[in-house]
């Protein structure tokens, strides 16, 4: 086989990305869609170590236990110890989109029993990822896209083009599944992919998805840089709980909204907004008696609200 093939490339991808993030482990899953990025993935990841397919079936779609099936045995046929079929309800929350992936990735974690769970995720999906971020306004934490390794997830092919594991499927002799939702316009991250980002790479004229993907890195480095003083931070302002505000209000302001991000999710808060980050930090930095700021979280029949009371911050609840 020749060293510079798409399959060839794949290994050493893979291999690499075992190195460097020192992947244990006896064996490893991987989520397998049917589709050739996950495809190639899995032929690729089962000449490693001994690996599980996990084919999730978001039943979506009419024919969707076939294609899930279909995912499943060429599983097998390409050498992996077991393949299974998870099926999950996909609730409404966050939109379809972001519905399903919840619903993916709890199946996916708990099927995994602790192993590594290697997802087929490339440099394009780092690109969309970002963009779509960008488009949004979203912060920086979500301009850095995906981590290439947060156990149990490992994303070893996000420095890999999408068109390299369409490669290696061909070179393998594989046909993949193509996603009708992919190529739909209903969806955004579709219109992204077919519409928005090859227009960007003809108007300036190529590396525009890789570019993309640099800027990811480079921000994540950043917020990695920031959490950690962030955490420092917090320690240092915490007391019984409560934040206490002479030891935040100096903090320059991308620490400061850090170090209030990490004292609301301790506090048991969930899906924050940067709306909500600032509007806390305004009983910090803009304190002039108003009341306090309801934040998202978990709880039923109640909620989260953070105010302020003689210099420190707290988190109480309150009937909805």
């Amino acid at each position: 086989m020749d060293r510079a093939g798409p399959v060839a490339g794949l290994r050493r991808a893979l291999a690499a990305f075992v190195s460097r993030f020192d992947v244990e482990g006896k064996h490893w899953c991987v989520a397998l869609s049917g589709g050739p990025d996950s495809l190639a993935l899995t032929a690729v990841a089962a000449g490693v170590r001994p690996t599980t397919a996990l084919v999730v079936d978001h039943g979506l779609q009419p024919d969707s236990a076939s294609v899930a099936e279909t995912a499943r045995q060429a599983a097998v046929q390409l050498g992996c110890t077991d393949a299974r079929v998870l099926r999950v309800a996909v609730g409404r929350s966050g939109g379809p989109e972001a519905a399903a992936r919840s619903a993916r990735y709890a199946a996916l974690q708990e099927a995994s029993g602790g192993a590594p769970v290697l997802l087929g995720h490339t440099l394009d999906d780092q690109a969309e990822t970002v963009l779509l971020g960008l488009g949004r306004g979203s912060g920086s934490r979500s301009l850095a896209g995906m981590r290439p390794h947060q156990p149990p997830w490992c994303r070893p092919l996000l420095g890999v083009r999408r068109a390299v594991t369409q490669a290696a499927c061909d070179e393998l002799g594989l046909t993949p599944w193509r996603d009708p939702h992919n190529v739909d316009p209903a969806y955004t991250r579709s219109r992204l992919r077919t519409e928005v980002l090859p227009l960007l790479e003809d108007v300036l004229g190529g590396g525009v998805a890789e570019a993309l993907a640099r800027t990811a890195t480079g921000l994540r480095e950043d917020c990695d840089a920031l959490d950690d003083l962030a955490g420092t931070s917090l320690s240092a302002a915490l007391a019984e709980r409560t934040l206490e505000v002479q030891r935040v209000d100096r903090l320059p302001d991308a620490l400061r909204r850090r170090v209030i991000r990490g004292w609301l999710l301790a506090a048991g808060a969930t899906d924050l907004t940067d709306n909500q980050i600032r509007r806390v930090d305004d009983l910090v930095m803009n304190w002039h008696g108003q009341g306090g700021v309801a934040v998202g979280s978990s709880l039923r029949n109640q909620r989260l609200v953070a105010g302020r009371a003689g210099g420190r911050l707290r988190v109480h609840r309150e009937p909805v």
